[in-house]
């Protein structure tokens, strides 16, 4: 059975909003699944107010389906909605790196350096749970981080996220994983070399591979 999640009452909102959103992007909810609110309460224990509130926004963010009067329901999952996905992933995300090696300074190429060796050593001490996905995502975020464009940037989040509810699912792929592992170091020294153009082409491959383990493990569930 899963544990009560504690949350502050000064940060409820937001807490459950940030908590209710990793558990659907890393599967502890099935897709298609009916949230039922009494259930939520007492697994996050916290209020009907902010944990309303927070499924609103997850309705809106794309994480969560409001149904008129019925609640709310994980959505479904789909091979067209991955492809669509992954093929947005490629083009904004391309865009943004290019973007970003354009613009970025001597501040990012440290901050960068950092998020690597962070998800380096995670990739020695950790088995892939829920630390080393924070920083995969923080490593992400800080290579575009310059692009120029906060709109850009909200929409690659939200489809990591999406990405991830597929990427996430059932048993993992090691030899991809290593090959994908590898390719994060390689975009640091192009993003540093500033080789926009090689940069993009590795990112677009990078992104390839991480749809093919998606979309095997999409394929075991569907």
């Amino acid at each position: 059975m899963n544990k009560p999640i504690q949350l502050s009452s000064t940060k409820a909102s937001r807490s459950i909003y940030d908590v209710l959103r990793r558990d659907l992007v890393g599967g502890r909810f099935k897709a298609g699944e009916k949230l039922a609110i009494n259930t939520l309460k007492e697994q996050y224990q916290v209020g009907l107010s902010p944990l309303r509130e927070a499924l609103n926004k997850l309705a809106a963010y794309g994480l969560l389906i409001q149904e008129n009067q019925r609640g709310f329901r994980v959505p479904k999952l789909s091979r067209e909605e991955l492809d669509d996905i992954a093929r947005l992933r490629t083009e904004l995300e391309g865009m943004a790196l290019e973007r970003a090696i354009a613009h970025g300074d001597a501040v990012w190429e440290a901050d960068l350096l950092a998020a690597a060796h962070r998800l380096k050593r995670a990739d020695i001490t950790l088995d892939k749970g829920e630390e080393w996905e924070r920083l995969h995502t923080q490593f992400h975020r800080t290579l575009v981080a310059p692009c120029g464009s906060v709109w850009l940037l909200r929409f690659i989040e939200q489809l990591h996220d999406q990405f991830d509810r597929y990427r996430r699912l059932g048993p993992k792929m090691p030899t991809i994983r290593q090959e994908l592992d590898e390719q994060h170091h390689e975009l640091v020294e192009l993003a540093l070399q500033r080789d926009a153009t090689a940069a993009r082409a590795l990112m677009d491959d990078h992104i390839h591979k991480s749809y093919e383990v998606a979309l095997a493990r999409y394929q075991q569930h569907a």
